[in-house]
C-alpha cells in the first residue's frame, strides 16, 4: 500500500513539472534558443519527462497485471514456503484503481480453493496470503479434532501422503476444495482452534494450509471474514525464494513453481 502511493505520488509529480513547464516556461525556453543563445532544459524537468513514462508503466503493471510479494512465514506451508517471493495476478477479480481500490472493471470472483492475497480487515496496510475455503453464504465448520473442513454440511475430503520432510509431528496431505486439488500440513498432537463460521455477504473465509500453525479466519478477532473490496490478487506462482541473511541462500527449485 505504501509503496504504491509513493509511486502514485512521484507520478503526479512527475506529471505536474512537466506540465508546468509546458505551459509557463518552455516557450521562452524555444524564443531564446532561436534567437541564437544556449538554452539548457532544467535538470528537474528532464528528470520529470524521463521518468514519468517509466512510472506509469509500473502503476500500470502493479495496479492491474501482477506485483510481487513476499512470503513471511510458514503459515501456507507446503504450498508456500517461508522467503517465496511470489507473482499476483490482480487482473483475475476485475480492474481496481490504485490506492483507493475501487473496482472498474467487473471480471470474475474468487472461488473456493483459490490461494489470494488480501489487506488484513483490522489492519489495512498489512497484506496476508492464504487459501479460500468460504464462499459468501457458506457455513463452513473446522474440527480441530480430527483436522477437517465440512462445508454446507459436507466433509471435505483429506488423503493422508505420510510424514513430511521439515519435522517428525507434521504430515502431509492432499486436500480438494473446488477445483483445486492442493497439499495441506498437519501437525500431529497439535490442536489448532475450531468452530461453526457463517460467511456474511460480501466476504471470504479464508485458512492457511498449514492448518496447525496459521493465523487465518478462524481468529474472528485478528482475520476473520475478508471483505471482497480487500482482495488484492490471486497468487499465480513463484518467482524466486531467498531465505538470506537468518536461513541461508536461495531456494533454486522453488523458482518457477506454480501454486495449486
Amino acid at each position: 500500500m505504501y509503496i504504491e502511493r509513493a509511486l502514485v505520488g512521484l507520478t503526479a509529480l512527475a506529471a505536474i513539472i512537466w506540465a508546468l513547464d509546458a505551459l509557463f516556461f518552455a516557450r521562452a525556453r524555444v524564443v531564446a534558443a532561436a534567437a541564437g543563445a544556449r538554452v539548457r532544459e532544467p535538470i528537474t524537468v528532464e528528470y520529470a519527462k524521463s521518468f514519468f513514462p517509466v512510472l506509469l508503466i509500473v502503476i500500470g503493471i502493479r495496479s492491474f497485471l501482477f506485483e510481487p510479494y513476499r512470503i513471511p512465514s510458514g503459515s501456507m506451508m507446503p504450498t508456500l514456503l517461508t522467503g517465496d517471493f511470489i507473482f499476483v495476478n490482480k487482473f483475475a477479480y476485475g480492474l481496481r484503481l490504485p490506492v483507493i481500490n475501487t473496482r472498474i472493471v467487473e471480471i470474475g470472483r474468487p472461488k473456493r480453493g483459490d490461494v489470494i492475497v488480501f489487506r488484513l480487515p483490522f489492519q489495512p496496510s498489512v497484506n496476508y496470503v492464504k487459501r479460500v475455503v468460504g464462499l459468501p453464504g457458506d457455513v463452513v465448520e473446522y474440527d480441530a479434532g480430527n483436522k477437517r473442513i465440512t462445508i454446507g454440511g459436507e466433509v471435505v475430503p483429506i488423503e493422508l501422503a505420510g510424514p513430511y520432510d521439515e519435522g517428525p509431528d507434521m504430515e502431509l496431505g492432499y486436500e480438494q476444495l473446488g477445483e483445486h486439488r492442493h497439499r495441506v500440513l498437519l501437525t500431529r498432537g497439535r490442536l489448532s482452534r475450531g468452530g461453526l463460521y457463517e460467511v456474511p455477504p460480501g466476504h471470504y473465509f479464508v485458512m492457511g494450509d498449514n492448518r496447525d500453525d496459521s493465523e487465518d479466519g478462524r481468529w474472528l478477532d485478528v482475520v476473520g471474514y475478508v471483505p471482497e473490496g480487500n482482495i488484492v490478487g490471486r497468487a499465480t506462482g513463484v518467482w524466486m525464494n531467498w531465505r538470506w541473511p537468518d536461513q541461508g541462500g536461495p531456494r533454486w527449485n522453488r523458482i518457477g513453481e506454480g501454486i495449486e
